[in-house]
């Protein structure tokens, strides 16, 4: 009897111990997944940051760019392919406001700008002068990893949340959407709204607001709307109302 009960005390051991390493095994488990999910928060949020350093220096150099060559220049977002890049004209260009077609009053490069244009030109029949063109340009601080001209990947698993600028009758979230700058120092209005791919949360997000007279771009966080100043103190580009680059 008595060997009996020890070797009931024995199996007894046994699964307390058993239970005991799978207690101890999930524990583990748990902070390993803790320690991943909160690594691959601060890697993205890293990403998003030198997603919109990136932005903010193109601004710059497009801006740099338009007066030096006294050539107009526009940058190009891509909201499907996620990517960026510079163009320039060799014409004079003028946007036209409340613009449904992305371009501005540009010649149309995709399908859907097209078709908005043979829309646009069926309601409005008449003699029209010749839109001006863009093409693509590799420019010292702006161009693909390879040094070439051509797109500029946001960066993994980050995307264009919306984009609007000064023309555009409303935001923009897919397509493309241009913004233009003139020789003498000049730019659209801009918002461009940064996020991860894998977030809808409005605290996931970062906005650059690019200031028309001198180009300074604003970081802020969260979404910020594209708003069209109503009097002086709200159209000054003095005024600071945030982070600047």
């Amino acid at each position: 009897m008595a060997g009996l009960g020890a070797s009931r005390a024995g199996r007894s051991s046994e699964r307390g111990l058993t239970l005991l390493e799978i207690m101890i095994v999930m524990l583990l488990m748990g902070l390993m997944m803790g320690v991943m999910i909160f690594g691959t928060g601060q890697l993205t949020a890293s990403r998003l940051k030198r997603a919109t350093t990136m932005v903010a220096g193109a601004v710059r150099v497009a801006f740099t760019r338009a007066t030096a060559t006294s050539k107009s220049q526009r940058l190009v977002f891509d909201l499907d392919e996620q990517s960026l890049w510079l163009e320039e004209s060799d014409g004079p260009m003028l946007v036209q406001s409340k613009d449904t077609t992305a371009t501005g009053g540009a010649a149309a490069v995709t399908a859907a700008e097209r078709a908005a244009f043979q829309e646009s030109d069926r309601i409005l029949q008449g003699p029209r002068p010749p839109k001006p063109s863009y093409h693509a340009v590799e420019t010292l601080g702006f161009s693909s990893e390879t040094g070439a001209r051509g797109p500029r990947p946001l960066g993994r698993g980050l995307r264009f949340r919306e984009v609007q600028t000064e023309h555009d009758d409303e935001p923009r979230n897919k397509g493309r959407a241009y913004l233009y700058f003139w020789p003498g120092g000049q730019t659209e209005r801009a918002s461009i709204e940064l996020a991860p791919m894998s977030s809808t949360l409005d605290d996931d997000t970062l906005t650059l607001s690019v200031a028309p007279l001198t180009g300074k771009v604003t970081i802020k966080n969260g979404p910020v709307p594209l708003t069209i100043p109503t009097d002086d103190e709200t159209a000054s580009d003095r005024v600071d109302r945030g982070g600047a680059f």
